[in-house]
């Protein structure tokens, strides 16, 4: 999954980028509304971790921009201004969630979490497909209750299969699902698909001859 970060305090964005890289999260960190507002422009995020006070224009002037423009990804405020009328603010100008500071780290990812099933219509934390079951939250993977040893690479690959479970996804739905760096091999998905496959058993992952892969969902 893709966040983007806009947080100005670098000692804070220092420590969330490194904590969020460290529950799997692919998090891009910027500083400043008009760099995210190049980003957002261009490329694709799975949610937003938004400062309200930035340098510039605000945090709540970047939500109003990124709602203008049609954008419905889920957008957490962040923010050391906690006041009714600022979450007020927030909440209506389109954000999703509001977290004052401080915050208890394992308090946001779990509201991140709790976004991000709800983005994706997923009820709780654990994905069933088949035999297959994904816990997202402590990202684990089993096939009939026994746990299996995925990369961090092949678990991304495997829950953007199962965001969509049933259809087939060509290689680059894959890479832009699972946030594989550009420029990879583009045998990169190939060689990452034969490997899940030897994992959790071959006939979980359907080839769709010049089209893609799909992983069953029965």
């Amino acid at each position: 999954m893709k966040l983007l970060l806009i947080e100005d305090d670098i000692p804070i964005g220092t420590s969330l980028q490194r904590v969020l890289r460290s529950a799997g999260y692919n998090v891009v960190w910027l500083r400043h509304a008009s760099d995210a507002k190049k980003f957002l422009a261009s490329y694709s995020f799975d949610l937003l971790l938004l400062d309200i006070m930035l340098p510039g224009e605000s945090g709540l002037d970047l939500l109003g921009w990124v709602r203008a423009r049609g954008d419905a990804t889920p957008v957490i405020m962040l923010t050391a201004r906690d006041s009714i009328n600022d979450r007020v603010a927030g909440l209506d100008g389109g954000a999703d969630d509001y977290v004052p500071k401080p915050f208890a780290i394992e308090e946001l990812l779990s509201r991140i979490r709790a976004l991000l099933r709800r983005q994706c219509k997923q009820l709780t934390a654990s994905w069933q497909v088949g035999p297959l079951s994904i816990d997202t939250a402590r990202r684990k993977v089993a096939v009939d209750g026994v746990e299996i040893k995925l990369t961090a690479r092949e678990y991304d690959i495997l829950l953007a299969l199962a965001l969509d479970a049933g259809k087939v996804l060509t290689r680059a739905q894959i890479e832009r699902s699972a946030s594989l760096l550009e420029g990879a091999d583009s045998n990169a998905i190939d060689v990452h698909i034969y490997n899940l496959r030897s994992k959790i058993g071959s006939h979980l992952i359907g080839t769709v001859r010049g089209v893609g892969y799909v992983l069953e969902n029965a």
